[in-house]
């Protein structure tokens, strides 16, 4: 045992449906990101990507503990909020198995819940929050010299009975200066999905949305030049042909769109990609600047049809724009996806009906239509104006498509739970106020009639087929690496 950290990935793509399991393999760009900036401190990180793991339940605790062996004396755990029940259980198999390692939690998924964990589950050591490249080298140095942990920033922890929370340490502004991602130390050329950053963070105050509060709603960039030659080099290096942004404000500006698919075409390098959008930073002459450059797919966050949920979610824009919006990128961009949230609290049955005509109006413009329901993480403001005690109910056969575990199976539209995987369940139902994502608002009035009103217009039905000719629904993904 020779590394200072061994860094896991437990983040994936796993999804089980009747006749099929629809796993795709996505590079962990925040891991790797973390991994580069700490050899770059002078430290060896042992970085194990958990998506590689051959096991025949993933879902298995002890499948982690056994890919886990031999670990560094500190274990990070890095999850996303689908994950985190499953993450929070194989940390306890890992300290039962390790007692005397150090488990850091990190990623999104503990935010805005790290205090309760900590007070919860002792096996949980240290949680981790803000831009992990400033504050990881500092930790593993305090770990490693055995120096209080007092001015190490981002972090969560215990000291004397109670729980600490150190400040986040501040933004990082040039992302270019983080350099790239630990590519060698996976074996890249065996993923299915490639995906990029432009940016970290989104402005825009949307309260149901859970990324924007994570960086404080301040966004920071790249530069074209710095993507590009990214770009180039996984295209040169491993064939890579179709590039996904996952950022959330990938069109920051007009400007910015341009600057890039200028510098895209100056290159000359022939690839295709995927990008998200925003209706009211969005132009013709921006659509065809990306199409021209090798977009196939803008993705928007219509999220309603309905002036008064927009109002209400603080979206900035209105149905009429959307309406302009993607009608016009329809007719320039190879795909176009528009995703819509329903079951807000507020929602009224005429709101809804409102977004579903959106929706069939966009569906017959030629859009793909990528309806969710509403995932009320905690650090969301939709989330915090239910109040102290909000009214949540726990549906094991009906879950937002943003939580899903991978331990049920997805019968498109509702879920059920094999038997052996009843306890994380069960752990998830006996902690609404850790996994509010989990949790519904009145499900019987509020989500279950606006169900079946999406399946009589054809949503969340097994009436479309994909490459393989298995059953599939739109309503899930939306990352995919398929053209």
């Amino acid at each position: 045992m020779t590394a200072d950290l061994t860094l896991v990935n437990l983040n994936m793509l796993y999804v089980r449906y009747v006749d099929v399991v629809d796993r795709e393999l996505h590079l962990p760009l925040g891991p790797l990101y973390l991994t580069t900036a700490l050899e770059r401190a002078g430290f060896k990180v042992d970085f194990r990507d958990y998506q590689l793991c051959k096991s025949d339940d993933l879902f298995d605790t002890a499948s982690i503990a056994d890919f886990c062996d031999d670990p560094g004396p500190v274990i990070g755990l890095s999850c996303m909020a689908n994950l985190l029940p499953f993450t929070i259980l194989a940390a306890r198999e890992l300290k039962e198995r390790f007692p005397d390692r150090t488990i850091v939690l990190g990623g999104v998924g503990p935010k805005a819940v790290e205090e309760k964990i900590l007070r919860r589950f002792p096996w949980i050591d240290l949680i981790a929050h803000g831009e992990g490249e400033i504050s990881a080298p500092l930790l593993l140095s305090a770990l490693k010299s055995g120096r209080p942990l007092d001015d190490v920033p981002g972090i969560f922890f215990r000291k004397d009975g109670r729980v600490v929370c150190n400040p986040s340490p501040a933004r990082i502004q040039d992302l270019d200066a983080i350099g790239r991602p630990a590519y060698h130390h996976v074996p890249i050329g065996t993923y299915d999905a490639y995906g990029m950053i432009s940016s970290r963070g989104c402005p825009y105050p949307c309260t149901f949305c859970s990324v924007a509060p994570i960086w404080g709603r301040q966004p920071t960039y790249r530069s074209s030049q710095d993507i590009v030659d990214e770009m180039k080099e996984l295209h040169d290096t491993v064939g890579v042909e179709l590039f996904l942004f996952q950022d959330e404000f990938f069109v920051a500006s007009k400007e910015r769109t341009l600057d890039f698919c200028n510098t895209l075409g100056k290159s000359g390098l022939n690839v295709k990609w995927k990008a998200f959008g925003r209706v009211n930073l969005t132009d013709r002459e921006s659509l065809e600047a990306m199409a021209r450059t090798g977009c196939v797919e803008v993705r928007y966050g219509i999220e309603s049809g309905s002036a008064a949920v927009l109002e209400r979610t603080r979206k900035g824009f209105t149905p009429d724009q959307s309406i302009a919006v993607v009608s016009e990128a329809t007719t320039i961009m190879p795909r176009v996806d528009a995703f819509f949230v329903w079951g807000f609290p507020f929602e009224t049955l005429e709101d809804f009906h409102q977004s579903v005509f959106q929706m069939v109006s966009f569906r017959l413009m030629g859009a793909r239509i990528l309806p969710s329901l509403l995932c009320l993480l905690p650090q969301t403001d939709v989330y915090r104006d239910l109040g102290p005690n909000p009214a949540l109910e726990f549906s094991a056969d009906l879950m937002p498509e943003y939580m899903i575990t991978g331990h049920e199976v997805n019968h498109i539209g509702r879920y059920s739970a094999p038997g052996e995987y009843g306890p994380i369940f069960s752990f998830i139902a006996d902690q609404p106020d850790l996994f509010p994502g989990f949790y519904l608002v009145d499900p019987e009035s509020n989500v279950r009639p606006k169900l079946d009103v999406l399946k009589e217009h054809g949503f969340y039905t097994k009436g479309r087929l994909d490459i393989a000719g298995k059953s599939r629904t739109d309503s899930c993904g939306a990352h995919s690496p398929r053209v």
